[in-house]
């Protein structure tokens, strides 16, 4: 079986009134990835996201160098990675 991964992440940049959060949650469904994310008061984007590690790997650089068609990617963060045992989340949501 293969490791499950989570982590936060919070992507700076223009990445607000883009659909940076619609094009974050089809992208984490396409990895089969759980987890969610909102705009921040700061201009940013944060979440948190769980599941394969190579899929979260791999949504860890599309976060980074790819977003939004519109968005304009300044950095990307990543915090609290972590193997985890189980999923905690049921599918991967924007909240408001």
């Amino acid at each position: 079986m293969s490791k499950l991964a989570g982590l936060d992440f919070e992507v700076f940049g223009r990445v607000q009134g883009v659909f940076f959060r619609k094009h974050t949650r089809q992208q984490a469904q396409k990895l089969q990835l759980f987890g969610w994310c909102r705009n921040t008061d700061d201009g940013t984007v944060k979440g948190q996201l769980q599941g394969d590690k190579s899929k979260v790997d791999e949504m860890k650089l599309w976060l980074q160098k790819v977003g939004s068609p519109q968005s304009a990617i300044d950095k990307a963060i990543f915090s609290n990675e972590r193997e985890i045992s189980e999923l905690t989340f049921k599918d991967f949501s924007i909240r408001r």
